[in-house]
C-alpha cells in the first residue's frame, strides 16, 4: 500500500455547508494543502446515507473560487465534485465531516458522512469520514477533533490503503487533554430491536416521535469503534466496500447454485 497524496483535497460533509464541524474540517485540510476545495450540500443532510436526487433538479450555488453549495445530498455533492465541478483537476484526497455525532456501529449505513467517503472511494479518491462525538447537555468538543485529526490523517495516508477500503475516524467525547491514544477498531454493533422510539406532543397537539439508540452489544475480544470511543480512544474503523460474505458463499456453493 502506498502513501496517499493530499495535494488537492475536496472537503464535504452532511451537516450543510454552514455547519461548524466543516469550518473545523477545512482547518484541518489546511494542514496539508494549500488546494482545498469545499462542495457541500446546502441544507443539512443528516441520514441521508448514500442516496441519490433522482427525481429533482440539481442547483450549485458558487460562494468563492473553490467554495460550493449543492441542493441535493452528501452523495450528490461528491459526485458534482468530481465529474463537474472538478472534473479538470480531480480530488487526490477526500475529506468528510467533521461531523456533529459519533458514526460508528450500524451508523455507518445512514451516515451521510460516511457515505461522502464510501462515493469518494467509489470514484477512485482515497476518502476518510471524521466525526466527533457528542454526549447529551454537553458542549461538542471540536477541539479534541481538531487537534487530533491532522495526526490521525498523517499517519494514514503515510501509510496508505487498498482502492475499496475507506477511513472511518470517530473522536470521543472528551477534551484533548482527556484522549488516551488511537485504537485501529472493527465496526461495533448495536441491538436495534432495542431501539427507543419517544412519543411527544407538539405545541399545536400533533404527535411527533423521536428515534432513540438500541442498546451496544459487547463482542468479547473485539476491540470495536464502540468500545474504543468509550474508553476514550479516537476509533480508526477500516470499512470495506464489498458486502459480499464471503464465508457464507463459499459454503453455499454446490448447494444452492446449478443450471436451471
Amino acid at each position: 500500500m502506498a502513501a496517499i497524496s493530499p495535494a488537492r483535497i475536496l472537503v464535504s460533509n452532511d451537516d450543510g455547508i454552514n455547519a461548524p464541524g466543516l469550518e473545523v474540517l477545512e482547518r484541518i485540510a489546511n494542514h496539508f494543502s494549500d488546494d482545498v476545495w469545499v462542495v457541500a450540500p446546502e441544507e443539512e443532510q443528516s441520514g441521508a446515507g448514500h442516496s441519490l436526487t433522482l427525481s429533482r433538479v440539481l442547483r450549485l450555488r458558487q460562494l468563492a473560487e473553490k467554495r460550493w453549495a449543492v441542493s441535493g445530498t452528501p452523495t450528490d455533492c461528491v459526485m458534482m465534485a468530481v465529474n463537474k465541478i472538478m472534473k479538470d483537476h480531480k480530488p487526490t484526497l477526500i475529506l468528510s465531516g467533521v461531523n456533529r455525532g459519533g458514526n460508528m456501529a450500524e451508523d455507518v449505513t445512514y451516515s451521510g458522512t460516511v457515505s461522502v467517503a464510501m462515493e469518494g472511494q467509489l470514484a477512485g479518491v482515497p476518502s476518510i469520514a471524521l466525526s466527533q462525538c457528542t454526549r447529551p447537555d454537553t458542549k461538542t468538543r471540536w477541539e479534541t477533533a481538531e487537534q487530533f485529526a491532522p495526526i490521525v490523517i498523517k499517519r494514514l495516508i503515510e501509510t496508505g490503503w487498498p482502492e475499496n477500503v475507506l477511513m472511518n475516524v470517530n473522536f470521543p467525547a472528551v477534551p484533548p487533554a482527556d484522549v488516551k491514544g488511537i485504537k485501529v477498531t472493527e465496526q461495533g454493533l448495536r441491538e436495534l430491536s432495542g431501539t427507543n422510539i419517544e412519543e411527544r406532543v407538539d405545541p399545536r397537539g400533533f404527535t411527533y416521535y423521536w428515534f432513540g439508540l438500541g442498546r451496544e452489544m459487547g463482542v468479547p475480544g473485539h476491540e470495536t469503534d464502540l468500545k474504543a470511543i468509550r474508553g476514550a480512544y479516537i476509533s480508526v474503523t477500516p470499512l470495506h466496500l464489498d458486502l459480499t460474505h464471503h464465508e457464507t458463499r463459499r459454503s453455499m456453493l454446490g448447494k444452492v447454485d446449478s443450471a436451471l
